[in-house]
């Protein structure tokens, strides 16, 4: 009987023993289950981070390429368009100092000459200023505006345009302005590199988002091409949507045009699209 007792104690231990065993088993198998997916959540944060700094590096490169693009520009049309007028109107005006006595018909025509250029001089700086900043968009808004660059590309009857634009005003003058850049770079893609004979544009506005449909008949592009995709006309875009903080989709194919999409979200809101190269900002 004692004997049994003592085999029934010894069997119960065991139990007891295998039992607090499975249980420490399972507490470490917790612990390094818990620690593996939080390394691996860490790691897949870090990798996200890395990923996100990446892409800001890459955008603030770009940005800085556009802003010394558009320094560069400034300074050549400075210089053709005006340093290069005032440099003959002050030649003819020192010629026309020293001559003594002067000549009454020489000196008409030089003075007609002055005229002329200076008149020049003045349509140059006035372009110069309107392309840094639009008076149109200044005064009376982004619809105006963008109804006179169309008109214009209209006009010069290399590309026909339909455009409609619905569109109250939320914008701040300064995001105005990059959403009309944004336009203009479109349209002088399409022109130039896309040889597009028809563009349609429109620009949406309702409680949520402000949306901007853009589509042409171009001769498109590979978006497989790095290259191509990471181009200074597309990244400027790019980078004007995010200060903007929007999400730009494209889609092109070579002989197949190109199309975008733009939304710039009043509230905090993602947008999903299939068969676009989509980026998201903010």
């Amino acid at each position: 009987m004692e004997k049994e007792l003592l085999q029934e104690e010894s069997q119960v231990a065991m139990i007891v023993l295998i039992a607090i065993l499975v249980v420490l088993l399972m507490g470490i198998a917790l612990v390094l289950f818990f620690f593996l997916s939080r390394k691996k959540i860490i790691q897949t944060a870090l990798e996200k981070t890395n990923l996100e700094l990446s892409y800001q590096k890459e955008l603030l490169h770009a940005t800085i390429q556009t802003q010394e693009k558009e320094r560069k520009r400034i300074a050549q049309d400075l210089h053709d368009a005006i340093s290069a007028k005032l440099t003959v109107i002050s030649l003819t005006t020192n010629v026309l100092i020293d001559r003594t006595p002067p000549d009454f018909e020489d000196a008409n025509d030089m003075l007609c000459h002055i005229l002329e250029v200076t008149t020049q001089t003045l349509d140059s700086s006035r372009t110069l200023a309107h392309n840094l900043l639009p008076p149109i968009l200044e005064n009376f808004g982004l619809v105006a505006a963008v109804e006179e660059v169309c008109d214009a590309f209209i006009n010069s009857q290399q590309v026909a345009i339909t455009y409609k634009t619905v569109y109250n005003g939320y914008l701040s003058k300064e995001e105005e302005l990059h959403l009309f850049r944004i336009i203009q770079e479109l349209l002088n893609n399409s022109v130039r590199h896309g040889k597009a004979t028809y563009i349609a544009l429109d620009i949406m506005e309702d409680q949520e988002q402000l949306y901007v449909a853009y589509v042409d008949n171009g001769k498109g592009f590979d978006t497989t091409n790095t290259a191509v995709k990471k181009g200074i006309g597309l990244k400027n875009i790019e980078t004007r949507v995010a200060i903007l903080q929007g999400t730009f989709s494209f889609y092109s194919q070579l002989s197949e045009g190109f199309q975008c999409t733009i939304y710039i979200n009043k509230q905090p809101q993602h947008t999903h699209e299939k068969k676009l190269h989509s980026i998201s900002y903010g």
